[in-house]
């Protein structure tokens, strides 16, 4: 077992390090642009699976202007009545199996990978079991990427499928993971401040990068911790920000916890891992959300690290996270817009920690 500060202790998880180790070489995340971006796109292939049984995907696109451009994005679909995914719990099952989330009712997904990586590869079965045992479309964006395109060209992006999505679907909820959780957080943000579209029926935040002081907490415990370090932090934001400081800016659609409210935002499903240095901003952010009056569903996993989404049929404990997050988003879209109350159920009770 691992004694090494910032690591898990897991048997199961420490394994899935172990094999990602075998497609990402360790520092390159901080290595040219098409070293990362082949890297990356290896270690995603190491972690595809098939898709669930009943779930299609369509490839389609977003026109956008200013500059004109055609933005990518993949729907996924359901058509079969219960999740192919192995659910113990009875209660899972009921609301897995049971029953489906309206058709009405759609995720927009914000890939991961330091804005610089990913796309509609890097997260296709990741989308394919979110739809699966979410019973809701998934609509993943292929937005644009650093260095090529910084901020806000990801963010115009997915405001650009969001408007466009909320034309077609009664309810949207906006998520993503690492990366993608901040653009969702972002979106949230822009979105309450142009006031001229529908709000997201809630915001998922998977260990998102949401822009708290790279140093001390997590930052310091969890430096070298494996998957993400904290000097791969701060140069992810150094090419996301180009020469604005993160450290004092006040734009909060680039910092979100840079915010000075944070009421009126849509109720959030966060999650983190307890041996990543993002742990902290998403506790932090949880917190501002909270004492700004807005319902949080939190769940924080002490033995996951960071890109843990991709351990879920490893690790016992990523695929029951991984299953709080799809349950979180079934309540959200049974309970619809207007009843918020059932949104503060205690899921976790549902789970094993």
């Amino acid at each position: 077992m691992s004694s090494r500060a910032g690591w898990p202790t897991d048997p199961e998880v420490l394994a899935f390090i172990d094999e990602t180790a075998k497609h990402y070489p360790d520092g390159v995340n901080q290595s040219s642009v098409a070293e990362s971006r082949t890297a990356y796109n290896a270690l995603c292939a190491a972690f595809d699976y098939p898709y669930p049984l009943g779930v299609t995907s369509e490839d389609g696109s977003v026109t956008a202007t200013k500059p004109k451009r055609k933005i990518p994005t993949r729907t996924y679909r359901d058509s079969e009545e219960s999740a192919d995914i192995d659910i113990q719990d009875s209660n899972l099952r009921k609301l897995f199996g049971g029953e489906e989330a309206p058709s009405a009712t759609c995720l927009m997904y914000l890939h991961g990978g330091g804005w610089i990586v990913g796309g509609l590869e890097s997260h296709d079965s990741i989308c394919a079991e979110f739809c699966a045992a979410s019973g809701m479309d998934i609509v993943a964006v292929d937005y644009r990427l650093c260095p090529e395109h910084r901020h806000p060209a990801a963010l115009d992006d997915a405001e650009a499928v969001y408007r466009r999505l909320v034309k077609k679907y009664d309810q949207v909820v906006v998520g993503g993971d690492s990366a993608g959780g901040h653009l969702a957080a972002a979106l949230c943000l822009r979105l309450r401040r142009t006031g001229d579209v529908m709000l997201p029926a809630a915001q998922l935040l998977i260990y998102p990068a949401l822009g708290a002081r790279p140093e001390g907490g997590s930052y310091a415990t969890n430096a070298n911790a494996p998957g993400l370090t904290t000097a791969d932090v701060v140069h992810y934001w150094k090419v996301l920000a180009g020469d604005t400081d993160v450290a004092t800016t006040t734009d909060a659609e680039l910092v979100p916890l840079s915010a000075t409210d944070f009421s009126g935002l849509p109720p959030a499903i966060i999650t983190s891992a307890g041996c990543d240095p993002l742990r902290d901003d998403a506790l932090a952010y949880a917190k501002c959300l909270t004492d700004g009056g807005v319902p949080v569903q939190l769940r924080n996993d002490p033995q996951l690290i960071h890109g843990h989404l991709r351990a879920r049929h490893m690790s016992g404990t990523a695929m029951a996270h991984f299953l709080w997050i799809a349950l979180a988003l079934n309540e959200v879209s049974m309970s619809g817009e207007m009843d918020r109350a059932l949104f503060n159920a205690d899921f976790s009770a549902l789970l094993d920690d």
